[in-house]
């Protein structure tokens, strides 16, 4: 019916290309053009402006010699006052934009290791679009954007990787528990020396409260019962003590402690120890 009436509807977002007995006439806006037929005239195809995206995989090989698979998505689009250049110039624009997005990853990534392959995306994905829009826009396209949305090593590469990075963390792990166990042994130490010390006082604050007791009892004695010398004190009190302690072990049916030597006589070897010890205690 439109080809009778001499008219064409032009969808939206589309621009249609108008030729007369074969030879170019202009673009076509969306909308009902006037396409007389009986003077030549037709459509000869249609170009959509909306914006296209495609996604290109490039195998390659980096400088330390590891295949990737790099995956870049190219978005463009038609440009309206190129319309016809666009449609007379290119058979298959997306072999056109492979073919470029080929030839630059391939001269880019051979430079890079791989680690610098990930890192330097964004200057691969720059580079691609400069060189796409430079040639691109000769033929109609405008090369809106371009991405670097994957890089896939081959699987032993992914998997070696991997294992040296869990390597690395449980090295780090290691030395954190090695940090660890040795500030617990440091602190452990530390407290050890003070408990030694406090114990060390404690104990020398004792046999000084020993001492000055041994010393008042002793004095007291003797200058309440007359006739009696330091010497007489001591040995009643250590036969004293003797005996208690020989009742204290008797009273306890597991005890294993052993006098040596044992019987009262040797009681006065044991007090002139003690005796000579005191009187150095107290020179000192």
């Amino acid at each position: 019916m439109g080809n009778l009436f001499c008219c064409v509807l032009v969808k939206q977002s589309d621009v249609a290309i108008k030729e007369r007995f074969g030879k170019f006439q202009k673009v076509l806006n969306p909308g009902l053009q006037f396409v007389p037929w009986v003077i030549g005239d037709y459509v000869a195809g249609t170009l959509t402006l909306r914006l296209q995206q495609l996604d290109v995989q490039c195998e390659t090989k980096t400088k330390d010699n590891v295949f990737v698979t790099v995956v870049a998505s190219i978005q463009y689009r038609v440009l309206v006052d190129k319309a016809s250049d666009a449609f007379y110039r290119l058979s298959n624009p997306n072999t056109q934009i492979k073919a470029y997005v080929f030839d630059v990853i391939r001269a880019c990534v051979p430079k890079l290791n791989l680690d610098d392959v990930f890192e330097q995306k964004n200057e691969i994905a720059k580079s691609v679009e400069e060189e796409l829009d430079k040639a691109m826009t000769a033929y109609g396209y405008e090369i809106l954007q371009t991405l670097i949305i994957d890089i896939e090593p081959d699987q032993q590469v992914k998997r070696a990787m991997n294992e040296i990075n869990a390597a690395a963390r449980m090295r780090v792990a290691a030395n954190e528990k090695a940090e660890a166990e040795k500030i617990i042994q440091i602190k452990r130490a530390e407290g050890e020396a003070e408990s030694k010390y406090l114990s060390g006082l404690g104990i020398a604050r004792q046999r000084q409260a020993i001492v000055d007791g041994l010393r008042d009892s002793v004095l007291g004695f003797a200058g309440n019962v007359p006739g009696t010398s330091a010497k007489d004190v001591l040995d009643m009190v250590m036969m004293t003590q003797y005996f208690d302690t020989m009742r204290d072990i008797g009273a306890t049916s597991k005890s294993s402690a052993v006098f040596i030597p044992h019987g009262p006589g040797a009681v006065s070897d044991v007090a002139t120890q003690i005796r000579n010890g005191l009187l150095q205690a107290n020179n000192a």
